[in-house]
């Protein structure tokens, strides 16, 4: 079994760099912030998934 730190994360890159982009991320950002761009990428992500499954059509078929 592999160690999460250890497996070639997203495009290849390490931990290492992973941690770096986060802290960069927090840095722009700022902690306050960082909840309401997750929130808004869950909402995003959510329509996306119901658009790709059909549940957009099944809601206007419930209202004719």
């Amino acid at each position: 079994m592999h160690n999460l730190l250890t497996l070639p994360l997203l495009f290849g890159l390490g931990s290492t760099e992973l941690i770096i982009i986060v802290i960069v991320i927090l840095l722009l950002f700022g902690g306050k912030k960082i909840p309401e761009l997750m929130r808004g990428i869950g909402k995003g992500v959510k329509s996306f998934k119901d658009g790709m499954n059909g549940a957009d059509n099944e809601e206007e078929k419930k209202d004719k």
